[in-house]
């Protein structure tokens, strides 16, 4: 199309379409058609299959020359229904683009927005719209997979890095600075406030608090098995890395209250079977796990932060009280940990800090999808790459019931 504005993918540039053919899985064909080829969006609603099989390109493999004739030919069917129908000349394609999520321009089969919406471990679809310069919109869909295989891997993954993290606190804990020589430094929060014996305590019955009442939105959410993988991994990265930081460094301990030695385990069989115990326990006071060392910094302010963002983000808006209760319960939980004296001020920040950045990263990248292919993200990021490649932009808060309906239900129901 002529002129300085043009119908969709007629405004396609060589990189728009690098971009679309990654986002189909031609990656391994980029730079033949695009950067050998100079493809772009005019040529590629001319590609035929002829083209693809004759030189210059000669593809070889035949499967992908099939799969890539499909995309071609939705996108051809795509661009032509819109020009027949739209009446009036679209906003041609951003300058660059990473400047719209890939899911704009995937070239999907277009679904009507009354599809079916199936709830327990089936493949879910979810519109998305595009707006047209006059003002009219028009539906693409995307699908969410539960992809239950990835969700079982992660949560390996988190039992996994539980089990490295309990055996790190044994060694740690082994490494402890004694008290007489090391006492416990200047903090502005633990020398002002007198220590609460029981407020440990309470800071772990609100992670349990916040547990149960997130256990109870994954129970429900229809992406039930998205939410539980991105927790898992979210959780599972966050001790990993402080696994690195309470292992470099030993700070010593916050309080005289408590009665830590160095050395206290044998052989390897020995730390092996504590590292068990506090794994089991879930390194909780609540079920008996005492540990010491293990300050930079706080699992327990990363539990609690956690479970709140989680709460927060996928529950809808207009739950008030809701999130309301699970700020306190975040914010009231953090308080007792340092009122009982258990951590230094600097551990509970940067426990908050490092959960919230991470949580916020994550869902970022995840909503927009701007990096998803991207060799930084990859490398940086890489459960983010692996575990999110099959969504296709922001995880709807739809709720149903998780539990197939009695057969007696169904016929009183109808």
């Amino acid at each position: 199309m002529r002129g300085s504005r043009s119908v969709g993918v007629a405004g396609w540039s060589s990189k728009h379409v690098a971009g679309w053919l990654r986002d189909q899985g031609f990656r391994e064909y980029v730079d033949l058609l695009c950067s050998t080829h100079r493809l772009d969006g005019v040529s590629l609603l001319c590609l035929t299959e002829s083209d693809l099989r004759a030189p210059p390109l000669e593809i070889k493999v035949l499967g992908d020359i099939k799969r890539l004739m499909l995309a071609v030919r939705r996108l051809q069917r795509q661009y032509h229904s819109v020009t027949q129908t739209s009446g009036s000349e679209l906003v041609p394609a951003p300058a660059t683009f990473s400047e719209r999520p890939l899911s704009y321009y995937d070239g999907s089969e277009e679904r009507g927005s009354g599809d079916p919406q199936h709830c327990n471990g089936t493949v879910t679809t979810v519109t998305e719209e595009q707006i047209y310069s006059n003002g009219k919109k028009k539906q693409f869909s995307g699908r969410l997979d539960p992809e239950y295989w990835k969700t079982a891997l992660s949560a390996l993954y988190a039992v996994l890095v539980c089990g490295v993290t309990s055996f790190v606190m044994v060694l740690v804990h082994e490494r402890v600075p004694d008290m007489r020589t090391y006492p416990p430094l200047p903090d502005i929060f633990l020398d002002s406030v007198p220590r609460i014996p029981w407020a440990f305590a309470m800071a772990e019955a609100c992670a349990v608090v916040l547990g149960s009442i997130l256990m109870l939105v994954l129970l429900m959410h229809k992406h039930r098995s998205i939410l539980f993988r991105r927790l898992c991994s979210l959780t599972g990265t966050v001790f990993l890395l402080r696994c690195v930081t309470m292992f470099v460094t030993s700070l010593s301990v916050p309080g005289h209250h408590l009665q830590c030695s160095g050395k206290v385990y044998g052989d390897m069989w020995d730390k092996t079977r504590r590292a068990l115990e506090i794994w089991s326990g879930l390194g909780m006071t609540l079920t008996g796990v005492k540990t010491c060392g293990d300050y930079m910094f706080s699992g327990h302010t990363v539990v609690l932060t956690m479970l709140n963002f989680f709460v927060t983000e996928y529950t809808p808006r207009n739950w008030n009280f809701i999130h309301t209760m699970s700020w306190v319960l975040n914010l009231f939980g953090i308080f007792f940990i340092l009122a009982a004296h258990e951590h230094y001020s600097i551990d509970v920040f940067i426990a908050f800090y490092i959960s919230t950045r991470l949580f916020l990263y994550y869902h970022t990248l995840a909503n927009t999808r701007a990096c998803q292919h991207s060799r930084r993200a990859r490398v940086w990021f890489p459960l983010y790459s692996f575990f999110e490649s099959s969504v296709t932009g922001p995880v709807p808060n739809e709720y149903c019931w998780p539990f197939p309906k009695p057969s007696v239900m169904k016929r009183f129901l109808g």
